[in-house]
């Protein structure tokens, strides 16, 4: 599904309008996508009191029709015109016709009849300005969103048409007055503001109505949302005549002495998305411990520079032995010393050398301490292997690309893209709604914020799915994107059994082949 920016849906709409599509017809599709959308979320609406908010432009005019449907379901609604002309309006007319009664904000002295409908409504709908939004919001519209704020019942919905208005339809920027909505229903396609903090955080539920456009005026996308429809589509085939050769083979290079539990999530997450073997090479001090705990996994123990810390030496070992491995999948939990430092180096340079047969066509994965080393070393994008996934979470790719992670928080669309142009591989900078960004400009958008999964481990389990996918045959590009899915459908179904509260990472372990069956149905 195509995320677009405010000025791409404005030509689209152009478009539709040039192919003889009237904005009326969009209109009437919207907002009865809009009422369909609050029936479908809400039940029956019957009795209920409704009070629309409406603006200028399409956006109030989609919150009209979406008030003529309601009306003629049996709700109670209620009409708060702001700055918009009644004169020639076809839906306002309509409205009229029902006896849906209504307000004009400019005739509201001290907003005293806002402040009375506000606190008897059961639904407030935000269709006040949807993408033609400019911050900041002041003068009477500031107003009236602060009295819907300060009156409104604490039980009362909140219903924004395509976006709530104050949120920046591009960067999810917010103004202070936004209200936030229970319920966005996105008219057409989503924006990206919506995925992207703070405003992902005043969305709630995110709903995505067709309103008819044809598919000749899509054009093409350089922004998309992973879908479960995308994922089905590039999962790995599971034939009947196989073996576990068939299902690639992951090399995991992970671990220390003070992060024993890394390599362990990285490793069963490989083998839970369905790799065929995974080998894990760690240091010859933890090598005892995490065997007696991985019964399925093989092991390559490395010499320590100091116990339970690799260093140059162990690269040199490592690099023997990777021939035949379909993935490597460097980092969880390796530590951050200067040795580990070494041994990354060293590695790299060992796989960039003519001389390293053993490594062409093998991909990548370099998560957590294996990008923490990276960004230590002069010119590391010169080391990066030609196929990879950087999998950073803010920090990370912060110290990468020599920025503050507050300027990677602000715009983490631009980031991950810079990141991926920079790298020259795919970047999954994760958080919530974490992007996918490739190297020539495509992104994706995960459409889920979990705060279950804000718990250590995740990201390591993370790792070993997206290696997993890899090993299984997918592109970087399309692992980085079923791995992200998966993982976070497998963090929706833990939160529904268990809370947001209390999911530990190995939880999703057990889960992750769920989560694949329920995309493949």
């Amino acid at each position: 599904m195509r995320i677009v920016t405010a000025e791409e849906m404005r030509q689209i709409d152009r478009e539709a309008a040039a192919r003889g599509l009237p904005t009326a017809f969009l209109m009437a599709n919207a907002g009865r996508a809009v009422a369909e959308a609050m029936r479908d979320r809400y039940g029956d609406l019957a009795g209920k009191d409704v009070l629309i908010l409406v603006g200028p432009g399409n956006n109030g005019g989609d919150g009209l029709v979406a008030a003529n449907h309601l009306r003629d379901w049996g709700a109670g609604v209620t009409l708060y015109i702001w700055n918009r002309a009644a004169e020639g309006d076809a839906n306002f007319q309509a409205a009229r016709e029902r006896g849906i009664s209504f307000v004009s904000a400019a005739e509201d002295e001290g907003l005293a009849r806002l402040r009375d409908q506000a606190g008897r409504a059961r639904i407030v709908v935000d269709a006040l300005l949807g993408t033609g939004k400019a911050r900041p919001i002041e003068g009477l519209l500031k107003q009236v969103l602060e009295t819907i704020a300060q009156t409104r019942a604490v039980d009362t919905t909140v219903v924004a048409v395509d976006l709530p208005t104050g949120l920046d339809a591009d960067t999810g920027a917010l103004d202070a007055v936004t209200l936030p909505a229970d319920l966005t229903v996105t008219l057409g396609y989503p924006k990206p503001g919506l995925f992207l903090l703070p405003g992902a955080a005043h969305v709630g539920k995110l709903a995505v109505a067709d309103i008819g456009l044809p598919p000749e005026v899509e054009g093409q996308s350089s922004l998309e949302m992973i879908t479960p429809a995308l994922v089905k589509m590039h999962l790995p085939a599971r034939p009947a005549i196989s073996h576990k050769g068939t299902f690639g083979k992951v090399l995991v290079v992970a671990g220390s002495y003070n992060y024993i539990g890394a390599p362990f999530l990285a490793c069963v997450g490989a083998g839970r998305v369905g790799a065929g073997l995974v080998t894990l090479a760690c240091a010859n001090q933890i090598y005892p411990i995490l065997a007696s705990k991985l019964v399925e996994t093989t092991f390559l123990p490395l010499p320590d520079v100091v116990p339970g810390l690799l260093g140059s030496e162990a690269a040199g070992v490592l690099a023997r032995f990777v021939a035949g491995y379909n993935v490597i999948l460097l980092g969880p939990g390796i530590g951050h010393t200067p040795g580990t430092v070494s041994f990354v180096e060293r590695l790299l340079r060992q796989a960039k050398s003519r001389r390293a047969k053993d490594f062409v066509g093998i991909p990548w994965l370099i998560d957590a301490d294996g990008l923490n080393a990276l960004a230590q070393i002069k010119r590391w994008p010169d080391l990066t292997p030609p196929q990879a996934v950087f999998t950073p979470h803010p920090t990370e790719l912060a110290r990468l690309l020599c920025a503050g992670v507050d300027q990677v928080q602000a715009d983490r669309l631009g980031a991950a893209r810079r990141g991926a142009q920079q790298s020259r591989q795919v970047v999954v900078l994760k958080g919530a709604n974490t992007i996918v960004a490739a190297p020539d400009g495509q992104a994706f958008i995960n459409p889920s914020a979990n705060p279950a999964l804000a718990t250590a481990g995740t990201g390591d389990v993370l790792a070993g799915a997206i290696a997993g996918f890899m090993a299984q045959g997918l592109e970087p590009k399309w692992a980085a994107v079923a791995g992200v899915f998966i993982h976070s459908l497998a963090g929706e179904i833990l939160r529904e059994e268990i809370g947001e509260a209390g999911v530990l990472a190995g939880d999703l372990l057990d889960i992750l082949p769920e989560a694949i069956n329920m995309v493949k149905r």
